[in-house]
C-alpha cells in the first residue's frame, strides 16, 4: 500500500477532538475525508490544517442519524480503491439532565446521534473491508460510558453501549484482518465542557488538568498505525486517572 493512497474517515471530524484527529492522521499521511451536517468555518479550518500537509481533504455533508442520507453520502467510499484504511467514528452530542427530568426529546436525540450514528456511519464500510482483508475501526467513546455519571444517563447509555458494540465488533470480524477498538476520553478541553465547574472537576482526576484534543489524537494515531497490530477490542482511556 502507497502511504499516499491511505485514506481516512472521520465521522464528525472537524470540531473538537474529531478536528485534532483529523490533523494528526493527515501528519501521519492519511488523506483525510470527514462528515459534518454542513460546510462551516470549521470544517474550513480542517481543510486548511489538512492541505498544509500535503493531504487531501474531502468534506461529506450528512446527518448521521438519518440512515438513508448517511448512506448516499458515504456510498462512492465503499468499496475498490477509495475504501478507506481507516475509519474513526467521532459522532457525539451531550443533553445532559437529571434522570427523573430528562425528556423524551434528551434521551433520544443523545441516543440516536451517538448510537444509531454509530450504526448508520460504520456499518456500511464492514463488507468493503471483509472483502479487502483488512481495515481498522477505532470509536470515541468516553470516560462516562466506562463508569457512568449522574446528570448523564442518556450521554453514559450511549457511550457505554458503543464499548460493547467494539468489543462484539471485534468477535466478529477480527479474524478477517480487521483491528477494532475503542478511545475513551474523560474530561478534555472542548467546547462541550467549556461549562464545567472546574474547581470541583479537577480534584477528580488525579493528573489534576484537562486533557487535550491532541493527546486523545495521539492515541487515535498510534491505533491507526503500525504499532498497534495486536491490538483488539481494547478500551484505552484518555482521562488523566479519572477512570482506574
Amino acid at each position: 500500500m502507497e502511504a499516499r493512497k491511505a485514506s481516512a474517515l472521520i465521522v464528525g471530524g472537524c470540531r473538537g477532538i474529531g478536528a485534532a484527529i483529523a490533523t494528526r492522521l493527515a501528519k501521519d499521511g492519511f488523506d483525510i475525508i470527514a462528515t459534518a451536517r454542513a460546510k462551516s468555518v470549521d470544517s474550513d479550518a480542517v481543510a486548511a490544517a489538512v492541505a498544509a500537509e500535503n493531504r487531501v481533504f474531502t468534506l461529506l455533508t450528512c446527518d448521521i442519524c438519518n440512515r438513508e442520507q448517511t448512506r448516499a453520502a458515504l456510498e462512492p467510499y465503499l468499496e475498490g480503491d477509495l475504501l478507506p484504511e481507516v475509519v474513526v467514528f467521532n459522532a457525539g452530542i451531550a443533553l445532559d439532565n437529571l434522570f427523573a427530568f430528562m425528556d423524551q426529546e434528551q434521551w433520544s436525540r443523545v441516543i440516536d446521534t451517538n448510537l444509531n450514528g454509530f450504526y448508520n456511519s460504520v456499518q456500511p464500510f464492514v463488507f468493503g473491508m471483509i472483502a479487502r482483508r483488512r481495515g481498522r475501526i477505532i470509536v470515541i467513546t468516553s470516560a462516562s460510558g466506562q463508569a457512568g455519571q449522574a446528570g448523564q444517563v442518556n450521554y453514559s447509555a450511549s457511550k457505554a453501549a458503543l464499548i460493547g458494540a467494539v468489543k462484539a465488533l471485534a468477535r466478529e470480524i477480527g479474524r478477517k484482518g480487521i483491528l477494532v477498538n475503542a478511545v475513551a476520553p474523560g474530561v478534555v478541553d472542548t467546547s462541550m465542557t467549556a461549562s464545567l465547574p472546574m474547581d470541583k472537576v479537577l480534584p477528580l482526576i488525579p493528573l489534576n488538568r484537562v486533557g487535550t484534543t491532541a493527546e486523545v489524537a495521539g492515541v487515535v494515531s498510534f491505533l491507526a498505525g503500525s504499532d498497534s497490530t495486536y491490538i483488539h477490542g481494547q478500551v484505552i482511556a484518555v482521562n488523566g486517572g479519572l477512570v482506574i
